[in-house]
């Protein structure tokens, strides 16, 4: 039997040696010995010739180790652990319950879009496991990691607000884990761009309204309300936005680039030109080329086409 890191095991005290711990082993006989250090007891303290249950793992110094600390995560399974630490070179570390972190390499992760890498106090769904020299390590959980814990969504719960974490981000959208609650661990589902305020990143915990229920039982989610509460929430921000600046005029109108809507309003065009079209219906706005501004009734300035964004 072999003493593996990221493992659970249950091993005989052999012997106690000060001021070092405990030196365990499978049976009493001979063969591979581990030690449990005296400061990874916390409680009652082990006793010579009986079993007991310890956590292996690999100490400062690369060598197997145990505690007898309850680990959040062990070898071959996944959970949802904290981001307690970022390094540049290495990666994100993760709380794992037994005061030491579990690595999850910077590859994990876009280079190029660093605006959607973990913060800290994130929570990522991740699985342990291996690296070559067997020390223990963590990757972002995939579909198949999913499958065996999530469950299908029920129908009750379309246009209700659920909490749940970014899983995975793509261009036009990100993946989610919707918190099953009393009903279980949890529901796949989905963001579409254009159903955001701003971008999300991957760990990052949200709260967004059941749009869809799909056949295969997961969910379309939309971090906006209803489109009409939506649309009057999104033409009082762009209002805001154009009394707040020089001149009381935005360089943004219909004619605007959707990547430019999106990094300055968090909307989809769509969705921005739904709310500008109620303002200049309400004469509150008007439009001069590409630049939108605020009608004379409402302000006694005149506008500057030269402001900057």
């Amino acid at each position: 039997m072999n003493l593996t890191a990221g493992t659970l095991a249950e091993l005989w005290v052999r012997r106690e040696v000060s001021p070092h711990g405990w030196f365990l082993g499978f049976g009493a006989e001979e063969g591979p010995e581990v030690l449990l250090p005296y400061g990874e007891v916390s409680a009652d303290r082990p006793k010579v010739d009986t079993e007991i249950e310890v956590f292996l793992f690999h100490d400062d110094k690369g060598r197997i180790s145990a505690t007898l600390r309850k680990p959040l995560i062990v070898l071959g399974e996944m959970a949802k652990l904290t981001v307690a630490d970022f390094h540049p070179h290495f990666g994100f570390f993760l709380e794992m319950g037994i005061g030491r972190q579990l690595l999850l390499p910077l590859k994990s992760f876009p280079i190029e879009r660093r605006e959607v890498w973990p913060q800290k106090g994130d929570e990522l769904f991740v699985v342990m496991k291996h690296d070559k020299e067997g020390r223990m390590l963590a990757r972002l959980a995939k579909i198949d990691d999913y499958a065996p814990h999530i469950f299908r969504a029920p129908t009750s719960w379309l246009n209700e607000w659920k909490d749940g974490w970014v899983t995975d981000v793509y261009r036009d959208g990100v993946f989610t884990l919707v918190d099953g609650g009393v009903l279980g661990f949890g529901v796949l589902g989905y963001i579409h761009e254009g159903s955001m305020i701003h971008p999300l990143r991957i760990g990052q915990k949200f709260s967004a309204r059941v749009t869809q229920v799909r056949e295969d039982g997961r969910v379309t989610l939309s971090v906006r309300a209803v489109k009409e509460v939506g649309r009057l929430e999104d033409a009082d921000r762009i209002l805001a936005f154009i009394k707040e600046r020089p001149g009381e005029a935005m360089p943004y109108s219909d004619q605007t680039s959707a990547e430019d809507i999106q990094r300055r309003f968090g909307l989809s065009k769509s969705a921005f030109k739904r709310a500008l079209g109620k303002l200049m219906k309400e004469g509150l706005v008007i439009q001069k080329g590409s630049w939108t501004h605020l009608v004379k009734e409402q302000s006694d300035n005149q506008p500057n086409d030269q402001q900057g964004d």
